[in-house]
């Protein structure tokens, strides 16, 4: 990316087992660390494109933190990123596995950055629905139709999560 355009700025924020070797592999990058609330949102307000290449997170909170705050996605068509990211609307998504491709959308975007100025405007409206509350009725209602509890969630718990009502115990 920085190849195609010399203001791109590699920020990794967040901490983990590979962050020495990507240290050593990257060292024109700035590694944040791990930050939180109003430092962490700073970070994701101060991108233009939140690069995402995990396979491995599954609930997807960076995802939708970064969408959430404008900010488009580029991801792997996995995991949560797979239900948050419309690709070419409010990111992109590449398959998973194909590594190659993930780079050279990537060097796209940093070559036409119009194409992140119109993701930039749909990213927030695809969470902007989300709260705690609906978040939590949504996890009750897996965990009872799991438990076999059906007939609870069809009668009960939709019926309360289309009004937003107090989650029910």
């Amino acid at each position: 990316m920085q190849a195609h355009h010399a203001d791109v700025k590699l920020v990794f924020v967040g901490d983990g087992p590979l962050r020495e070797s990507l240290q050593q592999r990257c060292p024109q990058a700035v590694f944040a660390g791990m930050r939180r609330h109003e430092e962490l949102a700073g970070y994701y307000a101060s991108a233009d494109l939140f690069v995402f290449p995990s396979l491995t997170e599954t609930f997807g909170n960076v995802t939708i933190e970064a969408l959430a705050s404008g900010l488009p996605v580029l991801a792997f068509d996995t995991a949560a990123a797979s239900d948050w990211v419309h690709s070419h609307t409010n990111g992109w998504l590449v398959p998973e596995g194909q590594e190659a491709a993930f780079v050279r959308v990537a060097v796209t975007l940093a070559q036409t950055p119009s194409l992140l100025a119109q993701a930039r405007e749909q990213a927030r409206a695809r969470v902007a629905h989300l709260d705690w509350q609906q978040i939590a009725m949504q996890v009750e209602a897996l965990m009872l139709q799991a438990a076999g509890a059906s007939l609870l969630v069809d009668t009960v718990l939709r019926p309360a999560m289309a009004q937003r009502s107090a989650p029910l115990l």
